[in-house]
């Protein structure tokens, strides 16, 4: 019957997480587990080489902040990233969705370990965030997959990129590194991961570095004894370890399943798992509750250092060659003096024709002898500048950078090289192989001394 008097009642507002449902698209998704959806996402162009950038919702001028998610393939870095959008979406445990972060061009879930990019995701509040403030996502590929040492140091050539491009990021409030509790101490791939980028970074960001613990319980978790062994420059606890937020990434995609089987053994694995997402939950609110207070750093210093990293590693390719090329004339001039000295060969003459031919003078021997000499120091004067502006790019980079003294790229091959001798998985010895060629091919500062050294010696052999 019709009530002209009653009052209509409103229909309750949909949560943000359902009214994004509504908007993405499902991905995954079978009976008796979680769906899965897409965000809405668009496509934005960064002109950046091995970057790209995606963008949900609408700018409405709300602060933004901006972090950075680096790992190692499988500590779980693509899963960190989908449980920070599910928790700002204000995904809960009884929700029977998820979501994932999806590269809308190719369709692939971001947990695919061989992403070869790095994306910029641009997450613009919205009303029913779960933090008051945009938040800017920085998602690199994971170090230490299949593909080698060459893809890391291509994935460190983006960042750089990345830093240093007009186009990107100018600003940093957060690098979140992402590793295995279990861990006592770091493996290779990700001692790499740390030096690799704290050398990139200027010294001011030290005070931003957190560190994301994956595949955690309620106990310490014994990698923040071995980030403090390896000298990671991060804040500390109060009872000096690293200032770290705990996650177990294996309840993202947690059962809820729809039959009503009472077995015990289920109902007790389905309430550990809900207290592991409650603990990813208050964790997750605890990081960006530090991310909303942080001091957002500028990128300047760290823009300046990866030009002096650039201009030492010029300096020291140039290096190289200009020893070369001294050592070889000190060893051919050593030669020709012997030659000119002892005046008994027919081969003396021809040289001193050669001489004399090119300064259009004739010249004794002392002279030509005089002339190697100031050739040699002609080299050895242009290394030298070479050198001194290394030390220049050096003693810069000490004061600025987080790390002066990286692990070099020979270092990080010799540690792989002796890990695959351990290991003997089939084809290492070919995988050796390669290894070797690319160490002959890495270019350290390290180098630099030993050149230097080299020089010196040769220097101090007179040519007499």
């Amino acid at each position: 019957m019709f009530h002209p008097f009653k009052t209509a009642v409103s229909p309750r507002p949909r949560r943000l997480a359902e009214a994004v449902k509504i908007e993405g698209k499902k991905i995954e998704g079978r009976s008796g587990t979680l769906d899965v959806y897409t965000l809405p996402l668009e496509a934005q162009s960064m002109e950046i080489e091995g970057c790209k950038c995606f963008i949900f919702g609408n700018n409405l001028g709300k602060k933004n902040r901006t972090i950075m998610v680096l790992g190692a393939t499988g500590a779980g870095k693509s899963t960190m990233v989908n449980r920070m959008i599910n928790y700002i979406l204000g995904v809960t445990w009884d929700d029977t969705f998820r979501f994932k972060l999806v590269d809308e061009g190719t369709a692939k879930s971001q947990a695919n370990s061989q992403t070869s990019e790095i994306t910029v995701y641009k997450l613009n509040h919205r009303e029913g965030f779960k933090i008051d403030y945009s938040l800017t996502i920085v998602d690199t590929p994971g170090f230490g997959d299949t593909r080698g040492i060459e893809r890391d140091r291509l994935i460190m050539s983006q960042l750089e990129k990345l830093l240093s491009a007009k186009s990107g990021i100018s600003e940093i409030d957060a690098i979140c590194f992402v590793i295995q509790a279990s861990l006592a101490r770091l493996t290779t791939t990700q001692k790499y991961v740390f030096d690799s980028v704290l050398c990139i970074f200027g010294k001011d960001v030290a005070e931003n570095i957190r560190i994301l613990v994956t595949f955690a319980d309620n106990t310490k978790p014994l990698v923040l004894g071995a980030i403090n062994e390896f000298g990671v420059p991060c804040p500390k606890t109060k009872n000096g370890l690293p200032i770290h937020f705990k996650f177990n990434n294996s309840i993202l995609g947690a059962f809820n399943d729809d039959d009503d089987d009472d077995d015990d053994d289920e109902e007790e694995e389905e309430g550990g798992i809900k207290k592991r997402w409650d603990m990813g939950t208050k964790n997750m609110k605890k990081l960006f509750s530090d991310l909303k207070v942080i001091e957002t750093k500028s990128l300047t210093l760290t823009k300046e250092v990866l030009r002096q990293r650039a201009q030492l590693e010029i300096s020291i390719e140039n290096i190289e060659i200009k020893v070369k090329l001294a050592l070889t004339k000190l060893e051919e001039n050593k030669k020709e003096s012997q030659i000119l000295q002892a005046h008994r060969s027919a081969f003396a003459g021809m040289l001193k024709k050669k001489y004399e031919r090119a300064f259009k003078k004739a010249m004794s021997v002392g002279d030509i002898i005089k002339q190697m000499e100031l050739e040699y120091d002609h080299l050895e004067e242009e290394v030298v500048g070479l050198m001194e502006r290394s030390a220049q790019c050096l003693n810069t980079l000490k004061e600025i950078a987080l790390r002066p003294d990286p692990l070099s790229t020979a270092d990080y091959i010799d540690l792989l090289i002796e890990g695959e001798k351990l290991e003997a998985k089939p084809g290492y010895l070919e995988r050796i192989c390669k290894l070797m060629e690319l160490k002959k091919k890495a270019i350290t500062t390290g180098e630099v001394d030993s050149i230097h050294s080299r020089l010196n010696f040769a220097a101090g052999q007179s040519i007499g």
